[in-house]
């Protein structure tokens, strides 16, 4: 491919990308006008040119002042004072992270009189006297505070006045059960956030006068079943997350459709036989302590659960999932779940779309079994797990399948077979072209090595491949050429030389490259790339990552997983199960295996002259 054409691309991607920061990106946006936008947030000198011009900013769309507005957030050209100019035309602020914003920016805010929805989670210096600036903001139906650790009850009292407010998200701030107590006069909440809040029996009997309340967050807090019993007062109540409380069984909510009871020790999720059992959409017991089993989910109607996750609880048999037919997600990670309790999953299989088995006991043979059970499963997890090459010959069976985690097994990309009484060795990745839907595969810490890749360049629907161990070389890049639409390539820890590098040829819809852990590429080399193909963004130690790129996991495989309605409290502690503690990542200086006179020899290597055509 030519380089004029693959400028165009870059053009064509750089352009998309600025489009999706700016605003919601829809088919309806004129690209003349994402290119104003994006001029006049070009730098500081742009933007004095046009804020003066109050009477055109006055008469702004609300979304396209948004979107403007967004970009000079993303871009740091934010300034308390520069607020002022869109103080009639806002409706939604999101500040969430900017350490900057204080007392000053938020008396800016209190004149954006259309104001709707202000997100400062994570701002630090938000203080209680800083809230008393939004205390006039009637039109306000949306505040999240979460993490905001220096609001207290105080700041609390300043939120009362506004009498609109639909939506409040408190988690991990300062606020303790006394201001939890002064909430019970917003009536009009739909959505209360209190996760990580050292909430009483006592202050949640007072949210009982919330009636309209929906959403429901109580993580981490001090309530026991005796405080849950005040929330059958809540009759609109939809979704309640109790994890990491004392809570060991709940009172039957005829409105429920999600319940989030991880790391509880659970001794029944709903008690009552003869009342109207809640007919839940999904459950999250991760980490859970059952006291028993069948008791805890006898009380349980499944005839519309479609979402259930049980990873890392302590359980000793799964019978109970053979009536959960119409589970569409099912997650058993961190399970003693094993080849002899593959009868419970085969009679629930049809409805399958994700299916989640990281560090369990399965092999190869538990996935035999499954296959032909599970004709629209979309998504399988077998990380950590004893499975081997052998398991393709299952996986092709699942025509559905759009994505395959197989980091952290026994897979080697060939399997010995005998073949007219002589052993012959075979590619086993060239099963995975019968999967005609496959867009995301993780081989990442996997035994496969380059020539065992070239099959993948088959694999025409593939968006995502991850890679990860120190077998792979430059010739792993030659098959990935040939992929048309990868748009995510990761080859990390591997012996990629800096020649190798700039000899690839990525294909032309490519948009992220991770080489991190790739120690053997030099600066030189990977800001060569970098130039060649601006649009690609590249992770290594030699560019600059945002803490965005340094938290990714390969977990972003499964993307179809939704959401477990909560994350991991930061100020609690979890024990980790033994049997995980041989899973936990360690770093490893891959120089340690070379002598000095090999390391030498690997600079100028005849890899390095491997040319990429």
């Amino acid at each position: 491919m030519s380089k004029k054409i693959y400028m165009s691309m870059g053009r064509k991607a750089l352009i998309k990308r600025d489009l999706e920061s700016i605003m919601a990106y829809n088919e309806g946006e004129g690209l003349l006008t994402v290119m104003c936008v994006d001029a006049a947030c070009k730098n500081p000198q742009a933007i004095e040119i046009w804020r003066r011009q109050r009477r055109t900013l006055e008469s702004m769309p609300s979304q396209l002042a948004g979107g403007l507005l967004r970009l000079l957030i993303q871009r740091h050209l934010i300034t308390p004072s520069l607020l002022e100019v869109f103080k009639t035309c806002i409706e939604e602020v999101d500040l969430m992270g900017e350490s900057s914003v204080d007392a000053e920016w938020m008396a800016y805010l209190g004149a954006y009189r259309y104001l709707r929805s202000l997100n400062l989670a994570d701002c630090k210096r938000v203080t209680d006297f800083a809230l008393w600036n939004i205390s006039g903001l009637s039109s306000l139906q949306e505040v999240d505070l979460s993490r905001c650790s220096r609001i207290t009850d105080k700041g609390i009292a300043h939120l009362l006045s506004i009498q609109n407010l639909q939506k409040l998200c408190l988690p991990e701030t300062a606020v303790s059960s006394n201001g939890v107590h002064l909430l019970s006069s917003l009536r009009n909440l739909t959505y209360l956030d209190l996760g990580g809040i050292r909430v009483t029996d006592s202050a949640l009997s007072s949210l009982a006068t919330l009636t309209d309340l929906e959403y429901l967050e109580l993580w981490g807090s001090d309530i026991s079943d005796q405080g849950a019993a005040f929330l059958t007062r809540l009759s609109k109540l939809n979704f309640l997350n109790l994890a990491w409380t004392n809570v060991t069984e709940l009172p039957n909510f005829p409105s429920l459709k999600t319940l989030n009871m991880s790391q509880c020790a659970i001794s029944s999720i709903f008690h009552g036989e003869n009342e109207t059992r809640p007919l839940l959409y999904k459950l999250l017991v991760s980490g859970a302590i059952f006291k028993d089993v069948h008791r805890a989910f006898s009380c349980l109607e499944t005839a519309n659960l479609s979402y259930l996750d049980i990873s890392g609880s302590i359980m000793d048999e799964f019978h109970f999932l053979s009536s959960m037919k119409a589970l569409e997600y099912l997650d058993i990670s961190s399970t003693k779940m094993g080849d002899s309790s593959i009868d419970s999953l085969i009679c629930i299989g049809e409805n399958l779309r994700v299916l989640k088995l990281r560090n369990t006991k399965i092999t190869s043979n538990w996935v035999a079994a499954l296959a032909g059970n599970v004709p629209n499963l979309e998504a399988i997890s077998l990380s950590h797990t004893a499975v081997d090459d052998d398991v393709f010959s299952y996986i092709k069976l699942m025509p559905a399948l759009r994505g395959i985690d197989l980091s952290n097994t026994n897979i080697k990309g060939f399997l010995q077979q005998h073949i007219n009484g002589v052993l012959k060795t075979t590619p086993s990745l060239v099963a995975l072209q019968d999967l005609k839907n496959l867009e995301r595969l993780d081989l990442e810490d996997t035994q496969v090595r380059d020539s065992a890749l070239h099959p993948l360049s088959r694999l025409s629907e593939l968006i995502h491949l991850s890679l990860k161990n120190d077998f792979l070389s430059d010739i792993t890049l030659h098959p990935m050429s040939s992929i048309p639409k990868l748009k995510f390539l990761g080859i990390r820890g591997a012996v990629l030389t800096s020649a190798g590098l700039c000899s690839f040829k990525p294909p032309g819809m490519l948009e992220t490259l991770d080489l991190r852990g790739c120690w053997l590429l030099t600066n030189e080399g990977v800001s060569q790339f970098c130039r060649s193909y601006p649009w690609i963004h590249v992770k290594h130690e030699f560019v600059k990552m945002s803490s965005t790129d340094s938290n990714s996991s390969s977990d972003c495989l499964l993307p179809w997983h939704g959401t477990s309605g909560t994350c991991r409290p930061r100020n609690i502690r979890r024990k980790t199960p033994s049997s995980m503690l041989n899973t936990r990542k360690k770093f490893v200086d891959e120089r340690i295996k070379y002598s000095r006179s090999e390391l030498l020899n690997l600079q100028p290597s005849h890899l390095s002259r491997i040319t990429l055509s």
